[in-house]
């Protein structure tokens, strides 16, 4: 088990590595640059410091030291007897010095004595005395000797007189010691470096490990996750910003997708009650379709009575098929993106022009019309009237032959028309409001199919109504009557 953590944990494709690595080189990064550029700031303090010694010590020579006289105790004595070091210079040991003239000639003063100076070339040397002369800040040079030791070296003018250029006199000191320092530095530096690298590494593990929890509780939320546990969701307030706005993402992501299964449940909870229903229908008249067949099979052709009954039964059952197809094939056509051939109507007009139809089909009960006019709107008049028909049909299929009341309004307000039809029928129950519109439901199950119709009236209404951009709306108590609200935009209103 701490085998696989350890795996995941360095693994090239783990968030942590990758986090810990680019942390790690950022950090090196940073310190290398400080190293380096502290290494550059030290040695320039270093031999900028160490020239400055060495111009102080320049100056305090004697004027003298750069005349000719002055030369003459460090020559080489005649004969083979070996140099004498010039007690002199005894302040000067592990230095150079050396005198160069207006001409370029060049003399080591302390070549017996001490370190071999280094020379310059001639015209570098001419430079000098041009840029004293000119009172030019002359800065100290690094230049190694003919036995290849580095040196700083620095520069002082000498002349019999003020003003006067007559040669340079040059102090150089060994660099070693110089470079020496800077390297323990270097060295102190590397190791303090490492040393911080190695216990940011520790405490920066601990640091990271806390800080991607939340992350890991994202990621076992996620595992839990699955078509049949959508009601799981992330914590929201773990004191991370982007992980916070991550599980509100996630959180809404599962909210969907629970919608959108309980949506996908109903949808093929609606199709199997739809199927059933739709195969119920279809099988009672084709029953008696089949049944009356075989009675005419029997014999009863040849009895014109029976004859008769059994074909007019058979061609009512008959239309109510095709009916019930056109129906479903309108329903279908309807749940699609419908696309309605939408004129100019005045809906005012196109009720009164139903009224004789209407008329017919309440029979001997009371009808009353409140129409406002000149109610114009971009509608299909066949569809419209087909929902006015289905609305009405519904109300004399629910209301007392003799005594029912029908009461069909029509007014507007705030470019949306209200079309109502109101009856005294029967009324539907409280729990069988939200499932009106639903297809082969049926408020009054006792109702008989051939009276009481498919049940696909009012979901054609209302498929309708919406695909006119509009809404409708029904209240019912029972034994009281029903009223049905349709709702569709206008672009007229009437005077």
């Amino acid at each position: 088990m701490s085998h696989t953590k350890v795996k995941n944990i360095f693994s090239p494709r783990s968030l942590r590595y990758q986090l810990l690595a680019r942390t790690l080189v950022i950090l090196a990064f940073i310190l290398l640059t400080i190293g380096i550029t502290q290494y550059m700031v030290m040695k320039d303090f270093l031999y900028q410091n160490e020239a400055e010694t060495l111009s102080a010590r320049l100056m305090s020579l004697p004027k003298e030291m750069g005349s000719e006289n002055s030369l003459m105790d460090n020559k080489t004595p005649k004969g083979d007897a070996p140099p004498q070091p010039n007690n002199r210079f005894f302040f000067l040991q592990d230095m150079s010095l050396a005198r160069i003239d207006e001409n370029g000639n060049y003399q080591d003063l302390l070549e017996n004595s001490s370190i071999q100076a280094p020379k310059l070339s001639a015209k570098e040397y001419q430079t000098l005395v041009q840029d004293f002369f000119n009172h030019k800040n002359v800065t100290f040079r690094i230049q190694s000797n003919a036995k290849g030791i580095e040196q700083l070296i620095v520069f002082k003018p000498v002349g019999d007189f003020p003003g006067q250029v007559s040669g340079i006199l040059q102090l150089g000191t060994n660099t070693a010691p110089l470079k020496h320092i800077l390297l323990q530095q270097l060295l102190i530096f590397s190791i303090l470096s490492a040393l911080a690298l190695a216990g940011g590494l520790g405490i920066y593990l601990r640091v990271l490990k806390q800080t991607l929890v939340p992350l890991s509780k994202v990621v076992r939320t996620v595992k839990k996750t699955n078509a049949g546990n959508l009601e799981e969701r992330l914590p929201v307030n773990q004191g991370q910003e982007e992980i916070d706005d991550l599980a509100v993402s996630f959180n809404d992501m599962l909210a969907r997708l629970e919608e959108s299964f309980e949506l996908e449940r109903e949808t093929k909870e609606q199709m199997r009650r739809f199927i059933a229903d739709a195969s119920h229908e279809l099988r009672t008249p084709l029953t008696s379709i089949s049944g009356f067949l075989e009675v005419l099979l029997r014999g009863a052709a040849s009895r014109p009575e029976h004859l008769y009954k059994a074909l007019n039964s058979m061609q009512g059952e008959s239309k109510r098929i095709i009916k019930l197809v056109e129906d479903l094939l309108l329903l279908t056509k309807l749940d699609r993106t419908p696309e309605l051939q939408a004129t100019k109507t005045n809906l005012s007009k196109l009720i009164e022009e139903m009224e004789p139809q209407l008329k017919v089909l309440a029979g001997d009960r009371a009808i009353q019309f409140e129409l406002v006019e000149d109610v114009i709107g971009l509608y299909e008049p066949d569809k419209l009237k087909q929902v006015i028909l289905n609305l009405f049909n519904n109300a004399v299929q629910h209301t007392n032959p003799v005594s029912g009341t029908i009461q069909l309004s029509l007014s507007a307000a705030d470019r949306m028309a209200e079309l109502s039809v109101q009856d005294n029928g029967s009324g539907i129950s409280e729990e069988g409001l939200p499932l009106i519109f639903d297809r082969f439901y049926r408020a009054d199950v006792s109702r008989a199919r051939r009276t009481g119709g498919a049940g696909l009236g009012l979901s054609i209404t209302q498929s309708i109504v919406d695909a006119h951009g509009g809404k409708i709306e029904v209240e019912s108590q029972v034994g009281t009557g029903t009223v049905f609200r349709v709702y569709l935009p206008c672009q007229e209103l009437p005077n």
